[in-house]
């Protein structure tokens, strides 16, 4: 029976996996080792700012053992999104990892990085020509929106991981991609069906979140076949059920039985899934449908301030009772002292943990049942030096307002770090997440080859 074995060590390069699970792994002799090594989940930092969101020491430690178990098997080692965002600093970032692990270990092959970081220009470009379309519920953009980017990447497909592949790559650093296309590719290259290879790239490359107990820091084992794949955590605590596995198919998706990705949709309409042992799950029926049109999905990040916080807490009754006044006195007190300011110059937010924290105006339950709160008290302003003037005013507002009812006067707030205000430097927010058309799935991601 023809069949492809994969492992992925972990959900995310850098988050870790037990070695006695990869060892497992290794023993089932895959014919590939590939990781998802970033996400947009930790926020638009990362790509503006052109920094991981995972520790250097930690994802060496990951790509020691992937690349060496790699070239000992002489199997391709493939990781997508590197350095969490896949921008050319992330790439670069990555890479330099890659060359040293190499050097330490007196190792030789060839090395493929795929770049995805786009130029404003040519996006403008395309965006003059119409081909820049909005991803639900985004709005549509305009020129000056992607001027302002400090940087975009665009998600590539499969395409080129499978031209690096093509050109012999042992070791593939590719810029931002599709999630699932580091496990689809060397899979579909060797003509295995799309619509299988992607379906058990969606859920791969989370690793053991789709096992039970889940985890993103261990291992997942796939075998995919002409027409089914199986999935088997490589941990033995953990097992993989129909319901664990159907439901991480469902992870982050609007629409149970079409995922969009670069190229097409996958459908899962006529997707199965069966137990096949007590710890293994197999899936059969899933399709790809090609798209008329070859879209791209990009990710831009932008420059919208400069952020300080103060964090605190109260167990005062009589405070916490009144606090939604209480907040809006301090509002109405820094509007009044700095009247030279307008609503462009800062936000001043309030984060209540215990009423509303995590969900804000979205809270169906805003009534505070705790004893006690605690209060993120947050601005961005134009300029760090306003974000730290507003936010000491309305921090030492807040601690000393005299509410009604106060019966202490030396002060309303906990603060649990001395100094009480944390200076949070650049704030980025997302300001592209749309689809450009193109006549060439590899024409934004170029490819350099090097022997290393």
């Amino acid at each position: 029976m023809k069949e492809l074995k994969i492992l992925s060590p972990t959900a995310i390069l850098g988050y870790g996996f037990p070695v006695d699970s990869f060892e497992r792994g290794l023993e089932k002799e895959p014919d590939l080792i590939a990781v998802d090594a970033g996400s947009t989940d930790p926020g638009p930092y990362y790509l503006g700012a052109g920094v991981s969101f995972t520790d250097r020491k930690a994802v060496k430690r990951d790509l020691e053992l992937m690349i060496e178990a790699g070239q000992q098997r002489d199997i391709p080692v493939i990781l997508g999104t590197a350095g969490g965002a896949g921008g050319a600093p992330h790439l670069e970032w990555c890479t330099e990892i890659v060359k040293e692990i190499a050097q330490e270990q007196n190792l030789s092959f060839k090395l493929a990085t795929i770049q995805s970081e786009q130029d404003k220009d040519l996006i403008l470009d395309i965006f003059k020509k119409d081909g820049v379309s909005p991803l639900a519920p985004v709005e549509e953009t305009n020129e000056a929106e992607i001027k302002a980017s400090t940087r975009i990447v665009g998600q590539m497909g499969v395409e080129p991981i499978i031209k690096a592949l093509d050109e012999g790559s042992e070791v593939i650093v590719a810029g931002r991609a599709y999630d699932p296309t580091v496990f689809a590719a060397y899979c579909i290259r060797e003509g295995f069906p799309a619509g299988l290879a992607l379906h058990m790239g969606k859920i791969m490359e989370c690793a053991s979140i789709a096992a039970n107990p889940g985890s993103g820091s261990d291992c997942m084992f796939g075998t995919l076949r002409e027409d089914h794949f199986l999935l088997e955590p490589l941990n033995h605590e953990r097992k993989c059920t129909t319901t664990s596995v159907a439901a991480h198919t469902l992870y982050e998706k609007a629409n149970p039985f079409k995922l969009h990705g670069p190229g097409g949709i996958i459908d899962l309409s006529e997707t199965e899934f069966e137990e096949y042992d007590e710890r293994t799950v197999k899936v059969s029926g899933s399709k790809f449908i090609e798209s008329d049109e070859y879209t791209i999905k990009l990710e831009g990040a932008k420059e919208v301030g400069y952020r300080t916080l103060s964090i605190a807490g109260t167990r005062d009754p009589i405070m916490i009772e009144k606090l939604d006044h209480i907040i809006e006195v301090v509002r109405d007190t820094v509007r009044d002292n700095f009247d030279d300011l307008s609503e462009d110059d800062y936000d001043l937010i309030f984060r209540v943990y215990g009423q509303n924290g995590v969900m804000g105006d979205l809270e169906p339950e805003p009534e505070v049942l705790s004893h006690e709160v605690g209060i993120i008290l947050e601005v961005v302003a134009n300029t760090q030096e306003l974000a730290n003037t507003i936010c000491s005013f309305a921090r030492s507002t807040m601690l000393h307002y005299g509410y009604p009812g106060r019966v202490a006067t030396a002060g309303n707030l906990a603060f649990p770090y001395s100094p009480s205000d944390l200076k949070a430097g650049v704030v980025y927010e997302f300001n592209l997440y749309h689809l450009i058309k193109v006549d060439d799935p590899c024409e934004l991601f170029p490819i350099k080859i090097e022997e290393i």
